[in-house]
């Protein structure tokens, strides 16, 4: 009987195993309507606001936001912008603090974190206008 809670003990403190990937209709369901913000090592990378019909607006924080669109492809959320048509894919999970985003499902790349709700709106100033 020792032996078993000892083996309890220790399953109750390793990390669970890794979570599935969403599916598109995961995704739409989790983001459709919402502004998250995101994280990387504990900084902040960036925001988007997730708006009906699979379109995006994606900001670096820096006031530039980039409209854009979604889809699905061979299991990832692929993104493609008005200024950059190139998919840009990224495999989300849905965990306890929010979302994980990896790049290109992979791991040793960029990794992003749902930041905690910071009650602040994405911030798009509009086209730069110059000579």
């Amino acid at each position: 009987m020792k032996h078993v809670l000892m083996s309890l003990a220790l399953l109750s403190t390793t990390p669970l195993a890794a979570q599935t990937a969403m599916t598109a209709q995961e995704f739409d369901d989790y983001t459709r309507g919402k502004t998250l913000f995101y994280n990387s090592n504990g900084q902040a990378y960036g925001a988007e606001r997730y708006l009906s019909n699979r379109r995006v607006e994606w900001s670096f924080l820096d006031g530039e936001c980039k409209p854009g669109a979604w889809y699905e492809d061979n299991g990832q959320i692929c993104f493609t912008y008005d200024d950059n048509p190139d998919p840009q894919c990224w495999t989300f999970e849905k965990s306890s603090q929010g979302l994980i985003a990896r790049f290109e499902n992979n791991p040793a790349t960029t990794e992003l974190y749902e930041a905690e709700d910071i009650d602040e709106k994405l911030l798009c100033l509009g086209p730069k206008i110059g000579v």
